[in-house]
């Protein structure tokens, strides 16, 4: 019977990449198989590259953000002979020498790119890692867009409700 393991997961959903190494901690041997859009990806995927990025932004508020995110691209390709899915102790390796040889936060936001070298690149971030008996089960959801004034508001919205206070949602103008 697969559990799910509770990898840490912030309010929005978003598993980091220390959050991932930590759930797939134990299971070197099993087979890593990520899943989106309704189906896994091949077993014959390939980690092309693995990036990471300090960005700074002016939001629709007009409000600077900055944050660090790491990518990870997979290709989305069918299996070679002689290779099959990629299992957890390799998939930690990778990340292992990226981060001896390029620094990355990772507790920074985790971005998965997964394309199969034709159609355009899907973003998404991991959302729920299951441990089966043979298998790591990574979920990967799109990334939705967001509107950062307005994400701040509702986080601060049941805050204001407790304390009694009224102020709207219009307090905290966006894309203006």
């Amino acid at each position: 019977m697969p559990t799910l393991a509770k990898p840490p997961v912030s309010a929005d959903r978003e598993i980091s990449a220390a959050g991932l190494l930590a759930a797939l901690a134990g299971h070197a041997d099993k087979a890593l198989v990520f899943s989106c859009a309704g189906r896994d990806v091949r077993p014959g995927y390939h980690v092309t590259e693995v990036k990471s990025g300090r960005f700074e932004a002016l939001d629709c508020g007009g409000n600077p953000e900055a944050w660090q995110e790491t990518f990870i691209q997979l290709w989305d390709v069918p299996p070679q002979p002689g290779r099959d899915v990629m299992r957890v102790g390799k998939f930690v390796a990778i990340m292992r020498k990226v981060s001896e040889r390029i620094p990355y936060d990772a507790g920074a936001k985790l971005t998965f790119e997964v394309s199969d070298g034709t159609s355009a690149i899907r973003i998404m971030r991991a959302s729920a890692v299951e441990i089966a008996t043979d298998a790591v089960r990574v979920a990967l959801e799109p990334r939705p867009a967001s509107c950062k004034p307005r994400d701040r508001w509702l986080v601060q919205e049941p805050e204001r409700a407790a304390s009694g206070c009224c102020a709207s949602a219009r307090a905290q103008a966006c894309c203006g």
